[in-house]
């Protein structure tokens, strides 16, 4: 293999902002800024979601992200801090590299994931199950 996951994790890493929770959470409170969830449906179903956030599943995100893309999503249009996160911290260092090598300026993620910001006491929700 050429280039596994652990070299790319650590590529990402050294090239994109990361934020711990606390200051993910004052990037928040400053303003500007968009939390990206790139979890799958059931992550988020099963263990809850942060008020607020945008759910972009991480297989449609680069379509989502190119205003070129049919599926497009005006949300990435925005000129904000696009802050992403996933359940531990490795697909959103991944995720934030590729948006960010797609040409997005303001781009970060926040280490641990979703498990660290939960762990911290941060807002979360659950979502509605339905009937």
């Amino acid at each position: 293999m050429k280039k596994g996951y652990r070299r790319l994790l650590d590529e990402a890493l050294a090239e994109v902002r990361t934020y711990s929770v606390s200051q993910a959470q004052e990037r928040v409170r400053e303003g500007d800024v968009q939390l990206v969830d790139v979890r799958d449906v059931r992550e988020l179903e099963r263990e809850g979601i942060i008020p607020g956030a945008f759910h972009a599943a991480r297989g449609m995100l680069e379509f989502w992200v190119d205003p070129e893309s049919p599926y497009f999503k005006e949300i990435f249009g925005a000129d904000k801090e696009f802050i992403f996160f996933c359940a531990a911290g490795w697909r959103s260092a991944l995720a934030a590299k590729t948006v960010q090598d797609m040409g997005l300026a303001r781009v970060a993620h926040i280490d641990g994931g979703f498990a660290a910001w939960k762990a911290a006491g941060a807002p979360t929700a659950v979502i509605p199950r339905k009937v």
